[in-house]
């Protein structure tokens, strides 16, 4: 039994840096029905970024905090100079154009930063706490807790602010959107800048359990996308419960079975959901194929 709860510590402590990516994923998807594959980028800015701010003198949360200004900065950057330009562009075309911003940052981060793993100190000590047996690190209550908090500002966002309902109406119909005033641009462009803080915030989380370098955020993001995709593209609590999942998927699958198969579970759960499920656990039944 204590075996069990070590891995299902694990599976949720990474399962819930999955929800975080998956969150910016939906998050974009719902703004322009866009999925960009540059979300896994923020991620590695996120901690490259931290670190190096660190390094250079700056105090451990003001370095964060500029990290995640630096994740939103890019994020605005490719929806402006991108995304924005080819408006009417295929969706197919979007996604190439994403996936090509993906491989300049991966080049510029390890011209700029280096090419070597950097970790960061936890948040508050590495004293384990041991609950039924296994031990869960301190830094894993810092994601839980933050994971929690982000998805009940969304919720908040979404549903007491403008802003939120601009979204909203923009995710279920944008012609209607625009028809009553709402400047769906912004909109994409905000969800863009959300996204990018949400990553580099995850970002910032899991350094310190696991050793960050500048092509880190090609393997987690797919494994977003993937929690995305189980709990349905565009549903804030489908992302959460879809990373949960992969993470406690891949936990189990590496503890029980073999470590060689942990990167390969999350890949076999999308494409048994794109399959048996393509509108995943929470999402809409309808599907656009592209």
């Amino acid at each position: 039994m204590t075996e069990f709860f070590q891995f299902l510590f694990s599976g949720l402590t990474v399962g819930a840096i999955y929800a975080l990516i998956a969150l910016g994923f939906s998050l974009i998807y719902n703004a322009s029905h866009l999925i960009n594959f540059a979300q896994g980028e923020f991620v590695m800015i996120g901690g490259m970024a931290t670190v190096f701010f660190a390094a250079a003198g700056i105090e451990l949360p003001l370095a964060a905090v500029l990290a995640v200004l630096l994740a939103v900065v890019v994020a605005v950057a490719i929806e402006r100079l991108g995304i924005a330009p080819a408006k009417g562009t295929s969706a197919v075309g979007l996604i190439i154009i994403t996936i090509g911003a993906a491989i300049l940052i991966r080049g510029l981060a390890g011209i700029v930063w280096d090419r070597n793993f950097h970790s960061l100190p936890p948040i508050s000590g590495e004293e384990p706490l041991v609950i039924m047996g296994a031990t869960l690190l301190p830094q894993s209550l810092w994601i839980f807790g933050v994971t929690a908090v982000i998805a009940l500002l969304l919720w908040f966002f979404f549903a007491k602010t403008l802003w939120g309902k601009a979204m909203m109406a923009t995710a279920y119909n944008p012609l209607a959107a625009q028809l009553v005033g709402i400047d769906t641009r912004k909109v994409v462009l905000v969800s863009f800048a959300l996204a990018g803080a949400l990553g580099a915030l995850a970002g910032v989380l899991i350094t310190p359990l696991a050793p960050t370098h500048f092509q880190v955020g090609v393997m987690l993001g797919l494994k977003g996308f993937a929690a995305a995709i189980v709990g349905g593209l565009g549903s804030g609590l489908g992302a959460i419960v879809g990373g949960l999942v992969i993470g406690i998927a891949e936990a189990m699958a590496a503890g029980y079975l073999s470590s060689a198969y942990k990167d390969a579970v999350a890949f076999v759960i999308i494409l048994l959901f794109l399959v048996l499920w393509p509108s995943g656990l929470f999402g809409l039944r309808g599907i656009e194929r592209v």
